[in-house]
């Protein structure tokens, strides 16, 4: 019987992140587009950086209070690609599936926070 394959948060996070980047490139610049895309790649990419951090906590208490700021930058990104989907309506599609990937992370990182543990 072969091991069940580990699940690596932080590879999926990573994923996210550049897939966020990716997706950034195709959204037009202009007046209301430009701050979206920096605010949302900021948040985006945020959740990963910040799950490396927590990864590497000295103590209990760092790694919650690092964890619940990759709940919250996940949280943030929904925001901006909720926003991001109303400005460009032809992305919404693209946006949505980056939507749920958003909302995902954000639920496994509030149970991380709520058991306290990976």
């Amino acid at each position: 019987m072969t091991k069940p394959e580990k699940y690596d948060l932080e590879e999926r996070t990573a994923i996210f992140g550049e897939t966020a980047v990716d997706f950034a490139k195709v959204i037009p610049a202009g007046p209301v587009n430009t701050p979206l895309i920096s605010q949302f790649v900021r948040s985006a990419t945020s959740v990963g950086a910040n799950y490396c951090e927590a990864d590497d906590a000295g103590t209990k208490r760092d790694f919650l209070h690092k964890i619940g700021i990759c709940k919250r930058e996940a949280r943030e990104t929904k925001h901006w690609l909720r926003m991001i989907a109303k400005a460009e309506p032809v992305l919404k599609e693209r946006a949505r599936r980056l939507w749920y990937e958003a909302k995902e992370l954000h639920l496994i990182f509030a149970a991380i926070g709520r058991n306290g543990k990976v």
